[in-house]
Formats: structure tokens, sequence, C-alpha cells
């Protein structure tokens, strides 16, 4: 087990990510790919992405707190129930994809392209270090079910 696993909770990864993005815009500028004359359009578009990310990411949370499970990203262990209704049968890491979503319309309103170099990393060290461990802990407690979910519901989408 790495020493990184299951450390730093993921909303607190975001904001670490976003400041690594708002960083990379200001510091290595590269290209912009919305004008700032089109404020109003780079808004709209990141406001949509930031709403889809937040709806998906709730939908999540809510779910879980429906089937009565942990929503502690830091103890799968925890887990009461293997969910896998809502929006679970899309996505078995809604939560993750709407942080994702998030960073997304972050990049969209920082508006360059070095903006969203760091996007690849986070999906990255959630993988690495937040989803297979989570994924380790859920086989443990559910077993074959889990192993199926997995061959049904793709990781992220």
């Amino acid at each position: 087990m790495s020493r990184l696993e299951l450390k730093i909770p993921p909303l607190l990864l975001v904001l670490i990510f976003a400041g690594l993005m708002f960083a990379a815009r200001h510091l290595l500028p590269l290209w912009q790919v919305i004008p700032p004359e089109l404020w109003w359009w780079r808004a709209g578009l990141a406001g949509l992405w930031a709403l889809a990310g937040v709806m998906v990411a709730l939908l999540g949370v809510v779910t879980f707190r429906r089937a009565k499970t942990t929503v502690n990203p830091l103890t799968p262990q925890a887990a009461s129930d293997l969910v896998q209704n809502g929006i679970f049968r899309y996505s078995r890491n809604p939560m993750y994809l709407g942080m994702l979503l998030v960073l997304v319309a972050w990049a969209l309103w920082l508006a360059d392209i070095s903006a969203f170099v760091p996007l690849p990393f986070f999906v990255w060290y959630l993988n690495q270090f937040q989803i297979q461990p989570e994924e380790r802990a859920l086989t443990a407690l559910f077993g074959a079910a889990f192993l199926q979910y997995q061959q049904k519901v793709r990781r992220w989408l």
C-alpha cells in the first residue's frame, strides 16, 4: 500500500489542482481558447460544465445517503452497501466525475490551454491513490457482487 493511498481528501485535491491550473494559466500561458472579449460566452460555458459537475456529484452523494452507506472517501472499508442504482448505473465514481467536470469548468473559465494540462494528472492521481484502494476495499467487502458490478459499469463514464 502506498503512503499516498486514501490520504488526501478528494475535495482538497480539487482545490490543489484548481490552484495548479490557475498557476499554469498565469505562469505558462500557451493559447487562449476563448478570447477575453467573449467573457460572457466563457462564463456561460464554464457555468454549464460546473452545474453538470455539481449535479453529477450531488446525485452520487444523495444516492449513497439513501442507501445509508458512508460518503467518506477516506474510509471505503466502512461501506455498508454496494450501491448500483441511480447514477451508479452509469459511473462507479460519480462524485469524482463531478469533481472532474467542475475542474473542466474552471479550465474553461481560465480560458487557456495550459489550464487543461493538469487535468489528466488529476484523473491519474484519483485512479492510483483513491479509486484503486477503494476498489480493493469494496472487493474485500462485497466479493463477486462488486466484481460483477465492475464488469457492468465503467469507472468514470
